[in-house]
């Protein structure tokens, strides 16, 4: 089987250590292995929930580009491209849309918590107290002020996927239900029209959700609780410093709690001294080990890790035509291999008149 990775980042900021450890690493990682590899710099995703303000998706294009290519993304290996210049996505969208209902869409666990967390739809609280005091339709309405762009993004990535035949996808653990979907779209399309597609097989990064700098489940740009890729050693060492420990750990001398602790959390993803790691768990809970030598080391781990990125990314974009160029005849390269995917898709629907 020929293996084929498409992976990519929606353009609304900077990329930050939970993209890093959820899925780029894997994505250096395979574009060695694989036969072929996309990267999608995906501004139409971006788009669903930033329609008002499209300035800021085209200003982060470049942003996102530069962070993967500071990280080890390879041109030469992997095929970058934007999503919105490639037509042949939309199109096999929309064949896509006739094969997913809506209440499967409103069934997503993915697209279930990201509508909640801007705001989309109301808690599952708010909205009993609703239906409680006879207010469901009015309730009902506000539960569906969602763009249908945004509920149907998930048919959107399967044809994201599917138009180079992508067939391994390095993805955050939050996005596994993603993919469970493009496989049913696979499955319902090569049922109806012959087979077609290959299904699609998710590869989570060894840390499948890094939790935000403030104990939140999951790092977001949304929530503010990120460490950037970019982010200069000061700005490390501060976010660092604001770091959820345990609140019971007063004194130096008070035994600490690590299960819970982030930078605990952190030192055991980043940092490759396992074994002191395990040394300073044993002090911390005894007692004896302030949280200011946790930081410390911590801040030291990360910026050894982010500052030979941040200083490609910065050599980089001292050249942004150049970055544009790349991916221009990376869409060119995308186009000529969608148009390949799409004749047959055009074949299987019976659609090819002429």
């Amino acid at each position: 089987m020929k293996k084929t990775v498409l992976t990519g980042d929606r353009p609304t900021g900077r990329l930050h250590l939970g993209h890093y450890v959820g899925s780029i690493q894997n994505r250096i990682k395979l574009q060695d292995e694989a036969d072929a590899a996309f990267y999608m710099i995906a501004d139409v995703q971006a788009l669903t929930d930033n329609a008002e303000n499209p300035e800021k998706v085209r200003e982060n294009v470049l942003e996102v580009a530069l962070d993967n290519l500071a990280c080890g993304l390879d041109p030469k290996k992997t095929t970058f491209f934007i999503q919105s210049q490639v037509p042949q996505i939309a199109e096999l969208t929309v064949f896509f849309l006739n094969l997913v209902t809506v209440a499967r869409l409103e069934q997503n666990p993915t697209v279930k918590a990201e509508m909640a967390q801007k705001g989309f739809v109301m808690s599952d609280s708010e909205n009993t107290e609703i239906r409680k005091s006879l207010q469901y339709v009015v309730a009902n309405e506000k539960i569906r002020n969602v763009p249908a762009g945004f509920l149907a993004y998930p048919i959107s990535q399967s044809a994201d996927i599917l138009f180079c035949k992508g067939n391994i996808v390095p993805v955050g653990e939050d996005q596994k239900p993603v993919i469970e979907q493009c496989n049913e779209i696979v499955d319902t399309f090569n049922r109806l029209y012959g087979e077609t597609f290959e299904r699609v097989k998710h590869l989570v990064g060894d840390t499948p959700r890094l939790v935000g700098t403030d104990g939140n489940a999951k790092m977001s740009k949304s929530l503010g609780n990120c460490i950037y890729l970019s982010d200069s050693k000061d700005t490390i060492a501060q976010k660092v410093q604001s770091m959820y420990t345990d609140p019971n750990h007063i004194r130096v001398e008070d035994p600490g709690q690590v299960e819970g602790n982030v930078v605990f959390t952190y030192l055991d993803v980043f940092d490759t001294d396992k074994d002191g790691v395990a040394e300073l768990k044993k002090q911390y809970q005894a007692g004896g080990l302030g949280d200011v030598v946790l930081k410390r080391r911590l801040t030291e781990v990360l910026e050894g890790m982010i500052a030979p990125i941040r200083a490609r990314r910065e050599e980089l974009a001292k050249n942004p035509e150049a970055i544009m160029k790349i991916l221009e005849a990376g869409t060119e390269q995308a186009r000529r291999v969608g148009e390949q995917t799409m004749n047959e898709v055009r074949k299987a629907l019976h659609i090819q008149y002429f």
